[in-house]
């Protein structure tokens, strides 16, 4: 029989994976559906939301863009902190007692000494905006849940990931829709970046969907764990990776309005403790990802 999971944040990226992937014949997860539109901003309209008790929970629901964290840090606090303890009070108040996964992010940790790469979860976390201090409040508020109530809680730290159907407000994303656009003839073969000679610790977002699954079947309750590829690419290389998988030639610019000169020049995650508590491995090569998101910005711009 299968086990229920409801998950918030369905309609985002992530989300919209997760269906795809309970929707396999072989996934041991039903998906249990809200029963009505809810907010999590608004404790009153979680309330009945579950017609049966989930046997677990994935939390992917928030504010997730940097730039507007900043803009309002309130309303990033209001949605990912107090919208996540509106919805462990829901489901207290209905008598869950399964798993909960927090899905936080890899930002938490902040700035990184060079010398200390790859990060382990031992790296003490140093929130540099607001959207990574309203993670990893969520992060002690949820463990803290775990504790008092007898809850299995985990939290699992997402770095960069990468697939189809992601907003063009990330970078490998834009790039895909920009060259696609000068393929179709709708843009001179000017691709506009931002700072790219940094590098990033990039997985698909199909192994990052792998791994939450295999932490809700075998993660140990109250641990944090990164969920990353254990390696560290250039967002240069794969923008130039792109090109050549598309076959066009394009020239990089940089837009000063993409020029966020970023602070943390590198980053690399260590995954060796989901590897060895779970058995999870990076099962997507990065050329999978790019010719899946090409695919996909080819579909989106004809459309446009």
């Amino acid at each position: 029989m299968k086990k229920r999971l409801f998950v918030t944040g369905l309609s985002g990226f992530v989300g919209q994976h997760i269906q795809s992937r309970l929707a396999q014949p072989d996934s041991t997860w039903e998906l249990l559906p809200a029963t009505a539109p809810y907010d999590l901003t608004s404790a009153a309209s979680l309330v009945d939301l579950w017609p049966q008790l989930p046997d677990a929970v994935i939390h992917l629901a928030g504010q997730t863009f940097v730039p507007e964290a900043f803009r309002d840090p309130a309303r990033t606090l209001e949605i990912n902190l107090l919208g996540t303890l509106n919805l462990l009070q829901a489901l207290k108040a209905r008598g869950f007692r399964g798993t909960f996964l927090y899905v936080s992010s890899g930002d938490v940790y902040g700035q990184v000494d060079e010398r200390a790469l790859p990060i382990t979860e031992l790296q003490p976390p140093c929130p540099r905006n607001p959207y990574a201090v309203s993670k990893l409040s969520a992060e002690f508020l949820s463990l803290q849940w775990g504790l008092s109530e007898g809850w299995p809680v985990l939290v699992a730290r997402p770095f960069n990931h990468i697939g189809a159907g992601q907003k063009d407000s990330f970078v490998i994303a834009s790039a895909a829709r920009q060259i696609n656009r000068i393929k179709q003839g709708l843009q001179a073969a000017r691709l506009e970046v931002g700072d790219i000679d940094v590098t990033r610790d990039f997985l698909d977002v199909g192994d990052v969907i792998a791994a939450y699954f295999a932490l809700l079947e075998k993660g140990t309750p109250g641990q944090v764990y990164n969920i990353c590829s254990g390696r560290e690419q250039s967002i240069r290389s794969l923008i130039e990776q792109l090109g050549d998988l598309a076959q066009v030639e394009v020239q990089l610019v940089q837009d000063p309005a993409r020029m966020r000169r970023a602070d943390q020049r590198r980053v690399c995650g260590s995954h060796a403790k989901l590897v060895q508590t779970t058995g999870w491995a990076p099962a997507i090569t990065t050329q999978q990802s790019l010719r899946a998101i090409l695919s996909d910005w080819e579909q989106r711009v004809k459309q446009q």
